[in-house]
């Protein structure tokens, strides 16, 4: 798998992203972050929208991929993703995007996805710290404790253990969060806790 990595929206290497597209350019938008008790459905879907079109702009073939459509269907999932070539995960509550991931059985096929040399997996923000080993160090920034699937009353504190360090996304930056991730960051460090820290606009990419 590869990555493409950005704090907020796509970031400051665009160039880099369209030449990390796969032979397969169909690429699955998950915009699950933003299911959060509150969400304006309105707002979320022009959001996913303007997205699809600066992937489809880059020579993607970009599709919504709802998690909630899979609730319970593991093997569903599983067919659609064997027919996309990457995922892009938006930004949001990445505590409810691990409840979507949790229930659709994304959690259990991203490491099958992470054996595949020609898939790209791309977002930002909680679609970046969703890979953290630990979800922990950033229940300052997002509510934890957002329940929008019924059935689910307790938090997630385990990513997708990509990378042993936390994503702390929106650092020094124009961004409603940044005060709350400047926060974020003095625990990890008095914690001791591995952390790398994002300003929008940086990308990272690992290849």
């Amino acid at each position: 798998m590869r990555y493409y990595l950005s704090s907020y929206k796509f970031g400051d290497r665009v160039d880099d992203l369209r030449r990390l597209r796969p032979a397969n350019p169909r690429i699955g938008h998950i915009n699950n972050a933003r299911d959060w008790v509150g969400a304006d459905p309105a707002r979320a879907n022009k959001h996913q929208r303007e997205e699809i079109g600066v992937l489809n702009q880059l020579g993607f073939a970009a599709e919504p991929l709802d998690l909630q459509h899979y609730f319970g269907d593991r093997d569903g999932l599983h067919a659609k993703l064997r027919e996309l070539g990457a995922v892009w995960v938006s930004g949001g509550n990445t505590f409810v995007l691990r409840m979507a991931m949790h229930l659709s059985g994304f959690d259990a096929l991203f490491r099958e996805l992470q054996d595949r040399d020609d898939f790209l997996y791309a977002g930002y923000s909680a679609g970046v710290c969703i890979l953290s080993a630990s979800l922990e160090s950033i229940d300052h920034v997002d509510d934890p404790n957002n329940f929008p699937y019924p059935g689910v009353n307790a938090p997630m504190y385990d990513g997708l253990g990509a990378f042993p360090h936390t994503f702390l996304c929106h650092y020094d930056s124009d961004h409603p969060e940044a005060e709350a991730v400047a926060e974020e960051i003095q625990r990890c460090i008095d914690r001791r806790w591995l952390f790398l820290a994002l300003r929008d606009g940086d990308v990272i990419i690992h290849e």
